[in-house]
């Protein structure tokens, strides 16, 4: 029999590689002579650029940034395929690199996402996978093209501040300064959220308030958002600040979009496609996937229904474990998951659970029992 595993990591206790590990151990104990193949697999966020990093043999570019706070950090980003650059918007932007009493979406960002983009430019890349998930910032994305070359300007010609604070002053921007290997480069934007840039969905009024905002900082930055849109829409006509995904991160959807000429896609099309991950399944006899939490949200987009459609479009059969099922997991078996199973074999403490030795054992423990169910019925 041959398996194929794509698991999204158990966030929080194991990767993607290492539950792939899990499970084939499980699937030996009872065929010596199964073939597992382990394919790593991301949705666009946290895990991205090591999935597509080591499903492609690529390599990892680590460099000093501009933090969300101004600060100096340390991120990380990969080349794959001699020249396409995949970058985690959250290695130079993220929330988990501001503590909790530092948060504010006025002060924060995208600076150093944008000195990623140059870096790798500089490098040879010229085509770009950007995962912009756990944003910090409600910038526009202002802060990431600053650093490309673009000036953003006040009244009186003089470099706004950077932050969404900064964007009260704007008065106008221009492209005349932004590097010009930009015109060579293509952006691939996963980006599974649908919110516009403004508005009662806008990204300051949903994600604002995780990020820091009070109700007077949402309103501020929703209507210098609006401004910095309209703005935008004189110099480039295109703009569109209702398209579906420019509210996402912060507004660097819009950024990407509008000043980059950005395709916006599911995260977990971009990784599937990159990583050849269809060509394995074709020849798969089962495929296995799963993520640490199956619920609702599972079936409405996330990686494992994203495999299994793949695998479902050649009619391969498709089973899922994951640490803990949550309400509306059950949706799950009607986008293409045919059994899914939690691997926790007691009751236990969540810390207990996720403990990274305890969750491989889990996994292998059941990933067995499932094909020794699988064979026993096949007899």
């Amino acid at each position: 029999m041959r398996i194929v595993t794509a698991f999204d990591s158990f966030k929080g206790s194991i990767t993607s590689t290492e539950a792939g590990m899990a499970a084939a151990k499980g699937f030996r104990r009872v065929d010596p002579t199964v073939e597992t193949i382990i394919r790593p697999l991301a949705d666009g966020g946290e895990g991205t650029v090591d999935a597509l990093v080591s499903g492609t043999n690529g390599r990892f570019e680590e460099i000093s940034v501009t933090g969300p706070l101004g600060e100096t950090v340390s991120a990380k980003y990969g080349i794959i395929k001699e020249n396409i650059a995949v970058i985690e918007m959250s290695s130079a932007a993220g929330l988990t690199l501001v503590s909790e009493g530092k948060r504010n979406p006025l002060y924060t960002t995208t600076y150093g996402v944008g000195e990623l983009i140059c870096d790798a430019i500089n490098k040879g890349c010229r085509k770009f996978i950007v995962g912009i998930g756990g944003s910090a910032t409600n910038d526009g994305g202002a802060g990431m093209l600053k650093a490309l070359g673009f000036d953003f300007l006040d009244d009186a010609g003089n470099a706004i501040e950077n932050g969404a604070l900064g964007l009260k002053n704007l008065s106008s921007i221009s492209s005349d300064n932004a590097r010009a290997e930009l015109k060579e480069c293509s952006f691939f934007v996963a980006c599974d959220v649908t919110n516009p840039l403004c508005g009662e969905l806008g990204c300051s009024r949903i994600y604002g308030p995780q990020k820091g905002a009070t109700p007077e900082m949402i309103e501020g930055m929703d209507n210098w958002l609006s401004t910095y849109a309209n703005i935008a829409k004189a110099a480039f006509p295109d703009a569109d600040p209702d398209f579906p995904g420019s509210g996402a991160a912060g507004g660097i959807g819009f950024a990407f979009k509008t000043f980059l000429g950005a395709t916006l896609e599911s995260g977990i099309n971009i990784v599937m496609r990159e990583t050849g991950l269809f060509d394995y399944i074709m020849d798969a006899d089962l495929v296995v996937t799963g993520e640490g939490r199956m619920d609702a949200q599972t079936a409405m987009g996330k990686a494992p229904v994203g495999v299994a459609k793949l695998a479902k479009s050649v009619g391969k059969p498709v089973i899922a474990f994951s640490g803990m099922v949550g309400d509306g997991a059950g949706d799950c078996n009607y986008q293409g998951i045919d059994a899914f199973f939690p691997i926790l074999r007691k009751v236990c403490s969540v810390e207990e659970a996720m403990d990274k030795e305890n969750a491989k054992k889990n996994l292998a423990d059941a990933a067995e029992q499932v094909l020794r169910l699988i064979y026993a019925v096949r007899r």
